[in-house]
């Protein structure tokens, strides 16, 4: 089994910054990309950012220069710094990660989501 939980979303007035982790944890062999997405209501899911093993970087253009993610291989969690927030940052953001198991299984998995809520 693997489970992915994420922390640290809330409340925060615009412009201000917030920092999201997500920990995997279970039968890992090995953690190939994990992201963040994010999805409003009545909106559909969109990725947010991404970051494979080796580091590589890919961000929507809405966050571009404003968002950093960052991941610690050795603790298997991954990181979203989000500065400058804006109000259409609203939304459930979800951690998602492409691993293989220790049985030898390819899966792609999915946190329950954390709620980011940017008002004045």
């Amino acid at each position: 089994q693997v489970q992915l939980v994420e922390s640290g979303g809330g409340l925060v007035q615009p412009g201000g910054s917030l920092r999201l982790s997500c920990a995997a944890s279970g039968s890992i062999f090995r953690i190939n990309t994990m992201g963040w997405y994010r999805q409003a209501p009545g909106k559909e899911r969109d990725l947010v950012a991404a970051i494979t093993n080796g580091g590589s970087t890919n961000y929507a253009d809405s966050v571009k220069g404003r968002f950093t993610i960052s991941r610690d291989n050795a603790k298997n969690t991954v990181y979203l710094q989000m500065n400058s927030l804006k109000p259409e940052d609203t939304a459930v953001y979800y951690c998602n990660a492409d691993l293989r198991s220790l049985n030898g299984y390819f899966g792609n998995y999915w946190g329950q989501g954390t709620q980011v809520t940017v008002s004045s």
